[in-house]
């Protein structure tokens, strides 16, 4: 019995000492010692090092092109936070970094939201600077700059045409609450015949026979 209880004590002190060593040495390596974390925002961004490679350690930056210029570091760590995902905050600076050759991570705010108490820029800074150091954040994907500049065209011409397409709606529903049954007379209102008199129309066209010569034209 005294065996049993000695055995337990021992088990006891054992997992106790792991725990302690535990909270005290979590056993993070260091895997980016040239780490910088950015927090983008629409008018100024926060920027944090580690203090023995900065005596100001966060710094403030304006978002004109000129304050840009983030030297310093060899890797950079950035979020977005909120609307500046969809408002486009890191994408000037990001391209700037990269042309200069920085290691640049965009990072998805998701994984660093997880614990709470920090409500300033400053300390948004520097949580992603240690979270980067310690390598605990994946880098987002993003294609080369030919690929981006490729994909910013697709996506303007996709626009266009959606705009179009809804212009050619709004047209059709007018016409429809006017009764013009053009749909009865054409097949295509957005097509060469279907425009001529639309335009007349707007032009103040009136006389069902003069627009239906636009027909045969």
């Amino acid at each position: 019995m005294r065996t049993d209880k000695k055995l337990w004590r021992n088990r006891k002190a054992r997992k106790e000492l792991a725990r302690r060593l535990q909270s005290e040495n979590p056993g993070l390596e260091v895997v980016h010692p040239h780490a910088a974390g950015i927090d983008v925002g629409n008018s100024a961004h926060y920027v944090a090092v580690r203090p023995d490679h900065d005596p100001q350690p966060v710094r403030r930056f304006e978002c004109f092109t000129a304050d840009l210029d983030l030297t310093g570091c060899r890797a950079v760590r950035s979020e977005d936070r909120g609307p500046a995902v969809h408002r486009g905050y890191w994408i000037s600076w990001y391209d700037i970094l990269e042309e200069r050759g920085f290691e640049v991570y965009l990072v998805n705010a998701r994984h660093t939201k997880n614990l709470p108490g920090r409500k300033s820029d400053v300390q948004e800074s520097q949580w992603l600077l240690k979270l980067h150091t310690y390598g605990l954040l994946n880098n987002s994907f993003q294609p080369t700059s030919e690929i981006r500049v490729l994909r910013t065209y697709w996506r303007q011409r996709l626009q266009h045409v959606t705009g179009a397409a809804t212009c050619v709606q709004r047209m059709r529903k007018a016409l429809t609450q006017m009764n013009i049954q053009l749909a009865n007379v054409i097949s295509d209102r957005s097509g060469v015949t279907g425009q001529l008199i639309v335009r007349a129309i707007v032009g103040g066209e009136r006389d069902p026979r003069k627009l239906a010569e636009r027909l045969v034209a």
